[in-house]
């Protein structure tokens, strides 16, 4: 909405131009995202359910009788966000849909854990977050060939719609999963997140949406980059306001409403950059923490086979268990690894590219 009233009345207010630059609604809706955020959590979290602990969940105790579900405040305020700041496009529109439908089977979930019930079987959270998934990998192609780029190779790579849908559903069913077993400790899925939706934002904005740069850098020039990465930016400011309360101690709980919608944008937004592998990159230590449980359960449920049997995931409870870390540990720890990480990855993909 902005870009609009920019573009159409800055003749008329000079000032208004602001509103037709990225650069601006970037930031202006990074800020706005974390101030509306910081100021309405508190004032409506006393409606959210109670979380009643995790059984098996280390420190599962020190949770009990706290608000959980923020996703359901913070996720509509950064779809509202959203429409105000992010030039609008079908694309985003669409997108912004199968967030708020993730919310909503994510909340439904908390619920149901609040009164008592144990919360959704996990084969019915997961059909879920396919059917999810698969609506949001066609948001992205539109069943048309999408072209992608991988690291050391040069070449355009484009993949028909009939297999970059069930293969870019995959991605974000992972995403989705990994970023709701990554929260578990305070501040971590928040911070862990925003920290990789920072680096996305500047992938999309900076590289692969700048015509230049990704000329220079042999990737593809993507139109509608600036968009996504201003959406990116945009939930880095919701994750900071949540942030700002679910610190140690945390008074409140983004529970399944929050940590599904994440993970899903996720998963948009490294397909969005064109690189799927990249989500090992900006995301490779929410993938370790989460993901590479699941892949345990699935090989031992369905294959026999029990790798990591000496591991308990997600990750973050097996250090704490058996090396004794405190949650301020795991927090810092994680943050260190993943903000080091990922700009020296990143730095090598692209340049050795």
């Amino acid at each position: 909405m902005f870009y609009w009233i920019g573009r159409h009345f800055h003749e008329s207010f000079g000032p208004l131009r602001l509103l037709t630059s990225n650069f601006f609604l970037a930031g202006f809706g990074t800020a706005m995202a974390a101030y509306v955020t910081w100021f309405f959590l508190p004032r409506f979290w006393s409606w959210l359910p109670i979380d009643r602990g995790r059984a098996h969940a280390v420190n599962a105790a020190q949770s009990v009788g706290k608000p959980m579900g923020a996703g359901i405040i913070f996720i509509p305020i950064f779809v509202i966000v959203s429409l105000l700041v992010v030039p609008a496009e079908p694309r985003t529109l669409e997108s912004l849909v199968c967030i708020l439908m993730a919310m909503v089977v994510g909340f439904a979930d908390d619920r149901s854990k609040a009164s008592g019930e144990g919360g959704w079987h996990e084969y019915k959270l997961g059909i879920f977050d396919l059917a999810i998934s698969i609506t949001a990998a066609v948001v992205l192609c539109r069943f048309e060939a999408t072209e992608i780029w991988l690291p050391i190779v040069k070449a355009r790579i484009w993949i028909p719609a009939v297999v970059y849908i069930p293969l870019a559903a995959v991605l974000i069913w992972t995403a989705i999963n990994a970023t709701n077993c990554s929260d578990g400790v305070d501040g971590l899925s928040g911070s862990l997140s925003a920290l990789t939706f920072f680096y996305l934002g500047i992938l999309l904005y900076g590289v692969v949406g700048h015509a230049e740069i990704a000329k220079y850098l042999l990737v593809p020039h993507y139109p509608d980059g600036p968009s996504w990465g201003i959406t990116s930016f945009i939930m880095v400011g919701c994750l900071s306001g949540y942030v700002w309360y679910n610190a140690a101690p945390s008074a409140v709980l983004m529970g399944d409403a929050g940590s599904r919608p994440v993970g899903l944008l996720l998963g948009m937004l490294v397909l969005a950059t064109g690189n799927p592998l990249l989500i090992l990159v900006v995301a490779g230590v929410v993938l370790i923490n989460g993901a590479t449980g699941l892949v345990k359960v699935a090989l031992l449920r369905f294959f026999k086979i029990g790798i990591f049997r000496n591991v308990r995931y997600p990750l973050h409870d097996h250090v704490r268990q058996k090396y004794g870390w405190s949650n301020t540990h795991v927090l810092v720890r994680f943050m260190i690894l993943q903000a080091l990480l990922t700009p020296i990855l990143l730095v090598l993909i692209l340049k050795v590219r």
